[in-house]
């Protein structure tokens, strides 16, 4: 997600060249990024499909789009539900705040799933 506000008369060229120069990223990916107006009652978004990009426009008839809290300072990355949430136009301004930690997975002896006697070691 884009943290600059983006006029929304931008198209492919634009917004390929703010995910690489602002997001940081590369459009090229599949991921998809999301672009959002001053206003914030309208979102767009690009992304690869494998065979050209893609952009996905919305404005909201009523209501805005979720505000980013401005004291999050780290890259604003969402779910596949946030996103959804997000684009029907659900607050979600205090997930970057309340949202627990990643758990980051560690590896496991063949794989697997850890044994009783495995958890009390």
């Amino acid at each position: 997600m884009s943290r600059e506000f983006t006029d929304m008369r931008a198209s492919y060229d634009t917004l390929f060249e703010k995910t690489k120069s602002v997001i940081q990223q590369d459009p090229y990916s599949g991921h998809l990024f999301l672009f959002i107006n001053k206003n914030r009652h309208s979102i767009k978004c690009l992304f690869y499909d494998g065979t050209g990009l893609v952009i996905l426009a919305k404005r909201l008839e009523k209501g805005l789009f979720s505000k980013i809290n401005p004291f999050f300072r780290g890259e604003v990355t969402l779910t596949a539900a946030e996103f959804a949430l997000f684009f029907e136009g659900a607050n979600l301004e205090k997930r970057f705040i309340e949202s627990p930690p990643e758990i980051k997975k560690t590896s496991l002896k063949n794989n697997s799933f850890p044994m009783s006697q495995e958890l009390q070691e």
